[in-house]
C-alpha cells in the first residue's frame, strides 16, 4: 500500500492540466483499474470452474519422466494433473527450481494440465541451453510489467494496456507497451524505483502463473474495458486451434492475454527493475508509452555492479521490437505483439 501511495504522490504532480486528462479519458472516464482487475478475475473463476465442471470422469494417463536423476513412470489424472504435480511426487528440487516442463519435447507450463500420455522433462534456468526458458521468463517479466503499470497509480488515472512484442533477450529490455494517460510524465530514478518495488514485491508473494484457453466470448466480456485488448482479440482467435479461443493467464489478480508459455511462479524472479519510459506512436493505436524493465531469475546469482552498471544502462535505451500495428499483423497473417 506504501508504493501505491508513493506513486499516487509523485502522479498528483504531474504537469497535466485538468483538460488534457479528461480529453484522453473519453468513454473511460468512470472506469477504474481495480473495477476492471475484479471482474476479469470473476471472470476467469467462473470460466475456470466450467471447464473443470467438464471433467465428469477421472481418467489416468501414463507420464514418462526422463533425466535425473532417473528415469520414472507416474500414474496422474488426465486434463487434471499438471507438470507441478508429477514434481511433487518425485523430488523438492524440481518443485522449487523448474520454471517449464517439456512435454512430448514442447514447452509446458508447470501448472497446465496434462491432456494425454506423455513424456516429460523439466527446465531449468541453468540448463545448457537456456533459450527456451529465457524467452518464457523475459515473457513473463513483461506479463508481471503489466501488473505494474495498472496497480501502481491512483484509480483516477486510468491505465489501458496495448500489448507486448515477442521476448528478445539480446534486446537487453522487456517491453510493455501501454497508454498511461499521463500526459508528458518524464518519470525520475525514484519514480522508476518505486514502480520496480511493486515488481520486486511479487516475488515473496510466491504468485503461480496459471493458463486458461477461454472462448472469444468469455474474452471480449474479459476485456470489453480495454479498447486495445477488444481490437486485437478477433486476430488473436483467429490464430487458435479452434479458431474461436484465446489464451488468458493468471498471476493473483492479474489477467492478461498472452499465448505464454510463463515460468512457474514469481517467486522464481530474482532482481526486477522499471528502467525507462519512451513514447511511441502507433499506427493503428496512437501514442503509447514503451514501458522498459530488466529482470533476473532467483537461480541467476549476478554481482551488483554488472546488473546496475552495464545491464541497466543498457535497458534504458529504447527497444527497437515492433511497434503494436493491427493491420500489418492481420495482413502479414502473423501474431499480434501481445503474446
Amino acid at each position: 500500500m506504501a508504493l501505491r501511495i508513493t506513486i499516487s504522490k509523485l502522479c498528483d504532480r504531474l504537469s497535466m492540466s485538468k483538460n488534457a486528462v479528461h480529453k484522453r479519458f473519453f468513454s473511460t472516464q468512470a472506469l477504474t483499474n481495480s473495477d476492471v482487475r475484479r471482474k476479469r478475475v470473476e471472470l476467469f473463476e467462473q470460466e475456470q470452474q466450467r471447464q473443470t465442471a467438464l471433467v465428469t470422469r477421472i481418467e489416468k494417463i501414463e507420464v514418462k519422466y526422463t533425466g535425473l536423476p532417473e528415469e520414472c513412470t507416474l500414474i496422474m489424472n488426465k486434463h487434471l494433473s499438471t507438470p507441478y504435480n508429477c514434481a511433487m511426487h518425485m523430488q523438492e528440487l524440481f518443485m522449487d527450481r523448474s520454471a517449464l516442463a517439456l512435454v512430448n519435447g514442447e514447452p509446458w507450463d508447470m501448472h497446465r494440465p496434462l491432456e494425454d500420455d506423455c513424456e516429460l522433462q523439466f527446465v531449468h534456468f541453468e540448463e545448457e541451453d537456456p533459450r527456451t526458458v529465457n524467452n518464457a521468463f523475459w515473457r513473463s517479466c513483461s506479463f508481471v510489467l503489466g501488473h505494474v503499470l495498472e496497480t501502481a497509480f491512483q484509480d483516477q488515472y486510468y491505465v489501458e494496456l496495448c500489448s507486448f512484442p515477442p521476448p528478445n533477450v539480446s534486446s537487453g529490455s522487456f517491453v510493455y507497451d501501454a497508454d498511461l494517460k499521463l500526459g508528458n510524465w518524464k518519470p525520475t530514478e525514484v519514480e522508476l524505483n518505486c514502480l520496480s518495488r511493486i515488481g520486486l514485491r511479487l516475488n515473496f508473494l510466491d504468485l503461480k502463473f496459471q493458463r486458461l484457453e477461454i472462448p472469444l466470448s468469455v474474452a471480449t466480456q474479459m476485456f470489453s474495458d480495454n479498447r486495445f485488448k477488444l481490437a486485437q482479440l478477433p486476430h488473436i482467435a483467429s490464430k487458435s486451434k479452434s479458431g474461436t479461443s484465446v489464451v488468458v493467464y493468471r498471476a493473483g489478480d492479474h489477467i492478461d492475454i498472452t499465448s505464454g508459455p510463463l515460468i512457474a511462479s514469481t517467486a522464481q524472479i530474482g532482481r526486477y527493475s522499471v528502467t525507462a519510459i519512451h513514447e511511441i506512436e502507433s499506427q493503428s493505436f496512437g501514442k503509447l508509452s514503451r514501458v522498459q524493465g530488466l529482470a533476473l531469475p532467483t537461480q541467476i546469482m549476478l554481482h551488483s555492479w554488472t546488473y546496475d552498471t552495464i545491464l541497466r544502462s543498457r535497458s534504458k535505451k529504447l527497444n527497437p521490437a515492433q511497434l503494436p500495428d493491427l493491420k500489418q499483423a492481420e495482413n502479414q497473417k502473423s501474431q499480434i505483439p501481445a503474446q
